[in-house]
Parts: C-alpha cells; structure tokens; sequence
C-alpha cells in the first residue's frame, strides 16, 4: 500500500476524483514555494518575477520563442505544475507563455483571431498525472491573452500517430528522427478554424525536434503554424538576433 502523500503537497490526480480532490487541496491548504520553498505561499515574489524578468526571445528555433530560461525557479515551477499536481501554477505559467506567443508573432499578433495548438500528451501520461498540464497553459496563456485584448482560444488538435522512444539521451539528429511522422491532425481540426493563425504551445523547448515535427504535422493538414511559444527553452538568444 503506497504512504499516504503530505497535505503539503497534494497527491498526483490519477481519477477524476484524485483530479478534483488535488485542486482543493492546492486552494485550501498552505504550500511552500514551488519554485524555491519559502513557507506558505506556492509561488513567492521573487519566484513570480523569475517569470517575467526576461524578455522573451527566440530559441533554436527562430520561430519559436520562449518566456525564460530554463532554469530554477523556473524549472521547479514547471516540474511543480506538470508532475505534481500544482494547478494554481497553470496562471502565472499561462500568462508567461501567452508574453512568449505575443514575441513570437511580432506586429501579426492582432492580425488574426489566434489558435493556440498545445503539444499533445501521451494518454497513458495523463492517465497518471489526473490532467493534461500542455493544455491547461494553453487555456491559461489563451485567457492571458483576451485579457489583453487579444481574440484567442486553445484547441487540442494533434495526437500521436505511433509510439515514439524515449526521448533522453538522445541527440538533437536522433530526436528528429525519432519524432518524424509521429504526430498527426485530428480529423476535426479543419472545421470552423480556417480564420484563425496557428501557434503551437508547450511547456518547454529544448532542440525543437517536438516542435518541428507538431508544424509539419499541421502543415500537411492545410493549417501551417505562423510561429510557436513556450514558457521556457533551454537556450534563449538575444532579440533581433535572428534577421
């Protein structure tokens, strides 16, 4: 019989009800700083302005750009959210990714009514986690966005096509080769979104392998991505440095 898990920290949402009972305790009970553990409050100052310091900026990928580096607190914020059920993250993450997405698009940002397309999760992944944490930034950084005046929504089009292997320890070569082919577009996706510009959201970018393979996807389904955002990349360039 696994412990009983710290009211603490609340338990990862493995039911419905493990989901619901994980987002209570998350409101009702004290939490230390998820990013860099000061007592009784899930995200500190300090850590809340991590989030917001750094301008965003392109990555690997020019046309993808992220909040911050990826590096603690922003790090700890992200495990925090993604694998242990710290879903009041989902709002300061969210707006920091919706920053990166306004970066990522420039002067076409109002151009359109915008379609945030989160990077789909395995099922047995949100099986265990009791929720889907791609897609709930995507929600999050999509109402960050109409609160800016922004018309913006999020829509989980994407979903795997095929097993993929273990990403770790792979290079960025190996990676590509791993990925390609493995995502496609859900055949519903093309209906009522013809007006809106695609962006392609995730938590993290690291060789942008994920994010390529999510753009050709779309692509090949007639609703090619006009950039891509996340809340942080593991190499952020300066601005202006791509031309």
């Amino acid at each position: 019989m696994p412990p009983t898990p710290s009211p603490a920290r609340p338990p990862s949402a493995r039911t419905p009800f493990g989901h619901a009972l994980a987002g209570l305790l998350d409101v009702l009970l004290p939490a230390d700083c998820a990013g860099c553990g000061a007592e009784r409050t899930q995200l500190c100052p300090a850590c809340r302005h991590a989030l917001t310091a750094t301008r965003p900026g392109p990555t690997l990928l020019p046309w993808a750009h992220a909040a911050a580096p990826y590096a603690d607190p922003v790090r700890q914020l992200l495990l925090a959210h993604k694998e242990r059920g710290a879903l009041r993250l989902a709002g300061p993450l969210g707006e920091a990714l919706g920053r990166a997405v306004r970066s990522a698009l420039g002067a076409r940002a109002g151009a359109a009514p915008l379609l945030l397309v989160p990077m789909p999760s395995a099922r047995a992944a949100v099986r265990a986690r009791g929720h889907d944490p791609t897609l709930r930034l995507a929600g999050a950084a999509a109402r960050s966005l109409r609160r800016a005046g922004l018309d913006a929504r999020a829509a989980p089009l994407l979903r795997h096509a095929r097993p993929v292997a273990d990403q770790a320890g792979l290079n960025a070569a190996e990676r590509r080769r791993n990925l390609h082919g493995a995502l496609t577009v859900l055949p519903r996706a093309r209906r009522g979104l013809a007006d809106r510009q695609p962006v392609l959201v995730d938590d993290l970018v690291t060789t942008g392998a994920s994010l390529a393979e999510a753009a050709r996807a779309l692509a090949d389904a007639g609703l090619p991505a006009r950039a891509a955002a996340t809340v942080a990349a593991t190499a952020v360039h300066p601005p202006g440095q791509y031309t």
